[in-house]
């Protein structure tokens, strides 16, 4: 009898984890998804901008920051450790932010969870990943495409697969991310 409950209640939080993913983070209006995001990930940050089509994976261990703009398709994974996003973070479209992997020298595919720190003004480009246990620091840049397996310095922009140092940025972060469109 207690089996059949735990598999009720699993398959209970597996159709709200679908209601969510495919009907809440659908629709176009911010305001009715915003309400639904600060009641599943831990903590969202004021004034910031989640596109539609964003994915949460145990956002109860998300944390993201003021005047941040995340934008669509991308996945944040919080299922193997926190996932913690600093304020006036731009991701762009089609990020995935992995805390947890796979070890691939294990004879039973275990899995490897580990924290993702993203500091302020910190620039995530189109398509990049970013691996378990990594911080990109403050300022810093990661270009389109990249892979990113080992921390990124402050002020750093890096590239490439893996992600390597490729210049620095000059800027003095004084912005405030603040765009939030209509309809998106």
């Amino acid at each position: 009898m207690r089996k059949i409950a735990i598999d009720c209640l699993t398959a209970l939080y597996a159709f709200k984890d679908y209601l969510f993913r495919e009907w809440v983070m659908r629709v176009p209006f911010y305001v009715f998804r915003r309400f639904f995001i600060k009641h599943t990930i831990k903590h969202l940050g004021k004034e910031g901008f989640v596109m539609m089509e964003v994915e949460f994976r145990n956002g109860k261990n998300i944390h993201i920051g003021d005047h941040c703009f995340i934008n669509k398709r991308t996945l944040l994974d919080g299922r193997g450790g926190q996932l913690l996003i600093g304020n006036n973070v731009d991701i762009a479209q089609e990020v995935n932010i992995w805390t947890l992997t796979h070890d691939p020298h294990h004879d039973y595919h275990n899995v490897i969870g580990q924290d993702v720190i993203i500091e302020d003004y910190a620039w995530i480009a189109s398509r990049a990943t970013l691996m378990p246990g990594v911080r990109i620091g403050r300022g810093a840049v990661v270009a389109a495409g990249s892979v990113v397996t080992k921390d990124v310095p402050p002020m750093t922009i890096v590239a490439g697969t893996p992600a390597k140092p490729i210049g620095e940025r000059q800027s003095g972060l004084k912005y405030q991310l603040t765009w939030q469109p209509w309809f998106k």
